[in-house]
């Protein structure tokens, strides 16, 4: 087994760091003018690749573990993917009402008066 780091392996941390220093350099370059900001996209898309790059990496044995006799067995499983779903659409459904009521809320001109 690889060495543990904050109770993490080390393929998390390098993900972390990766995220990380993308972000970093997202936000750098969104202060730049010129065409230096559209950089952006290409960072987070290099991480993104990156990411699955690494995802899909060889782990340390490529050899399939054969299940005990005594398996475990998650019975609540569909259950729990129904919960997924409907947290999921509540979510979305409150981020809409934010856009849609605090975020697109109507800024009035103040009158100018003159003197």
């Amino acid at each position: 087994m690889a060495a543990m780091a904050l109770g993490v392996g080390p393929g998390v941390l390098v993900l972390q760091l990766l995220w990380g220093l993308a972000l970093l350099l997202c936000l750098a370059l969104s202060r730049a003018a010129g065409r230096a900001r559209f950089a952006v996209v290409l960072v987070a898309l290099g991480a993104a690749i990156l990411s699955a790059a690494l995802l899909l990496f060889p782990r340390e044995d490529e050899r399939p573990v054969t299940a005990p006799a005594d398996e475990i067995v998650d019975t609540f499983f569909i259950g729990r993917c129904v919960l997924l779903a409907t947290m999921s659409l509540v979510v979305l459904g409150c981020l809409f009402l934010l856009l849609m009521y605090h975020l697109m809320e109507p800024v009035y001109a103040k009158p100018l008066h003159s003197s």
